[in-house]
């Protein structure tokens, strides 16, 4: 459960950010706080305004860098998470509550505090040389973006696709940003020899809603933009129409298609809004701030296709929502992807060519 005010004028809400507020969960029992409106003046008469939220980022150093699962609802075994928390801020986010495992608040804290893994790349190179080891395709940026905004500085996605490269190994990638362009060498090389496959996910045409629902991605023209320039470079692309929020984004989902098979975009996909844990209390506060007056539309229809729930988190159910509405929306989007010319989900990657990296400096004799 969260303590939050649900108004336009709620007094922590902070313009250019998707949470409405730093509401903390309450199921691990972190402690939370309540401040009243006269202790509110009281404090900013006594020290002045509130100072601009900024985003802070701590290195962290972890002992391993790939983690695997064995979930039936998502089509990779691997994936690397080169950030936590993610400074795009999207408020509907499936990643927001992993931040509660920090103490740390899956609302303003999960895009404003954020961790950097500066040793992912050397971690990597140790786990491809291990003997054992067996490549399958790695999913990059299945829980945080790997081309948020920090990444201009770490650059670690991009040691991570150096590695990839050498050792000739398949990746994923799933992105919001057009920042990926600034890796379209390596990922061109990588597609000529079927290593690399690229995902953007466009959630709106609407500038202006995308400000307010994802503050800090790039517009939806620019990551159409990316789409087309990765498509020209021979660079295997996928446009994510996810997600689908009844009520807010569904009217763009014909639109979205149809421009991405116009740029050359061959496979495309959607996935409907899901609310897990403290995404469902952040998101109805963004509702109450942005669009109350269709609050209640939008939950009705999003529970309708969760059975009758704000989430459904059960395997083989939780990705594939069910009902009138969820049928309607997949009947809209096949129809699209056919009048687009698009056809394809998803891209097959080569795992034949995987050669263990070299450590301590070796060179390849061949």
């Amino acid at each position: 459960m969260f303590r939050y005010m649900a108004s336009k004028n709620h007094p922590d809400f902070v313009s250019g950010r998707g949470a409405a507020s730093a509401a903390v969960p309450t199921r691990f029992g972190l402690a939370t706080r309540e401040l009243d409106g006269d202790w509110r003046d009281h404090v900013e008469t006594l020290d002045g305004p509130p100072v601009k939220l900024r985003t802070t980022v701590t290195e962290e150093h972890p002992r391993t860098i790939l983690s695997f699962n064995q979930s039936p609802d998502i089509p990779f075994d691997r994936s690397i998470n080169a950030y936590r928390g993610c400074e795009h801020g999207c408020v509907y986010c499936f990643a927001r509550p992993t931040h509660a495992y920090h103490d740390l608040s899956p609302g303003l804290d999960f895009e404003t505090k954020l961790f950097a893994k500066p040793d992912a790349a050397r971690l990597l190179r140790e786990t491809l040389a291990k003997p054992k080891y067996r490549p399958r395709p790695i999913a990059m940026g299945t829980n945080t973006d790997p081309y948020q905004p920090i990444e201009r500085d770490y650059t670690i996605t991009r040691q991570l696709l150096k590695v990839c490269l050498d050792a000739r190994h398949p990746v994923t990638i799933t992105t919001k940003s057009d920042r990926v362009l600034r890796d379209i060498d390596l990922l061109e090389e990588m597609a000529n020899q079927n290593l690399v496959a690229v995902a953007i996910s466009v959630t709106s045409m609407d500038a202006a809603l995308s400000a307010k629902l994802e503050p800090r991605c790039a517009a939806p023209a620019k990551r159409l933009t990316a789409l087309g320039e990765l498509a020209q470079a021979g660079v295997p692309v996928h446009c994510s129409v996810s997600p689908i929020i009844p009520a807010i984004t569904d009217e763009f989902m014909e639109e979205i298609v149809a421009r991405a098979g116009e740029i050359g975009v061959q496979s495309a996909g959607w996935i409907p809004l899901r609310l897990p844990h403290e995404v469902a209390p952040l998101f109805h506060e963004w509702l109450d701030v942005h669009f109350p007056e269709r609050a209640g539309k939008v939950m009705s229809i999003v529970r309708s296709i969760r059975n009758g729930k704000d989430n459904d988190p059960e395997f083989f159910t939780r990705m594939k929502p069910s009902g009138v509405w969820a049928d309607l929306l997949r009947t809209r989007f096949r129809i699209a992807c056919k009048k687009a010319g698009i056809f394809r989900t998803k891209f097959e990657l080569d795992c034949s060519r995987f050669r263990p990296p070299e450590l301590g400096g070796q060179m390849r004799l061949f």
